[in-house]
């Protein structure tokens, strides 16, 4: 079979220049948002305007500028479901551990609809990811990892950044889990994998292993 085609939209929204994504088969209407942020309406107009149906919400981790869309993507598509990793979903329902309180916008959600495990296959949308869970800057953090091309794709949320990593003095950080996770898990991945990052330009698993001054190889 030829190569799937995958089209992802990259949606920044302030005050955090979060990245929030919009990703589909060229094929297909059915799409998954990634980590909508705080500017939802973004998102809405986008899917509006090219006509795509969510079939899912993705969530890398739940801190406050990851989440803070979701209930506008509920209101706007009610059966679409939440997907977050285990150990990270209580955090939906708490200020504090989702750090919104400390910043002054306390965000409270419903539990989430898919809970996910390190190691698992989460198949939507005509795609299929694998589920790699990446502690260090969030306790559980997961990053979704698609592999139906030539080149792979990775939605790493804030675990690795174009030339840097994910913050880890936050409650429950940790850079030796972080850096760990890195090179076991990330860097293990060709070296052409598209890193689209919770923050600023996406890059790549061989550019980062070469540059990024944070983890080396």
């Amino acid at each position: 079979m030829p190569p799937v085609e995958l089209i992802v939209e990259c949606i920044e929204s302030q005050p955090f220049g979060e990245n929030s994504y919009v990703a589909h088969v060229a094929a297909g209407n059915d799409c998954l948002i990634v980590d909508p942020g705080m500017e939802p309406d973004l998102i809405i107009d986008y899917v509006r305007e090219n006509r795509l149906r969510p079939a899912a919400i993705l969530i890398t981790h739940a801190h406050g500028d990851h989440i803070a869309g979701i209930p506008a993507m509920k209101q706007e598509w009610p059966d679409c479901p939440v997907v977050i990793g285990r150990e990270e979903a209580p955090k939906l329902q708490d200020p504090w551990q989702n750090l919104s309180g400390q910043f002054g916008f306390p965000i409270v959600l419903p539990p989430a609809d898919v809970l996910l495990d390190d190691g698992d296959s989460y198949q939507i949308a005509g795609l299929t990811f694998e589920v790699a869970q990446i502690p260090g800057h969030s306790s559980g953090h997961i990053v979704f990892i698609w592999r139906g091309s030539d080149t792979p794709v990775v939605f790493g949320g804030d675990v690795l950044f174009h030339g840097s990593i994910g913050r880890t003095d936050f409650p429950g950080g940790s850079f030796a889990k972080l850096e760990q996770g890195i090179k076991q898990k990330l860097y293990t991945l060709p070296d052409d994998t598209i890193v689209y990052s919770g923050h600023g330009p996406l890059t790549t698993i061989g550019r980062e292993k070469r540059t990024n001054p944070f983890v080396h190889e």
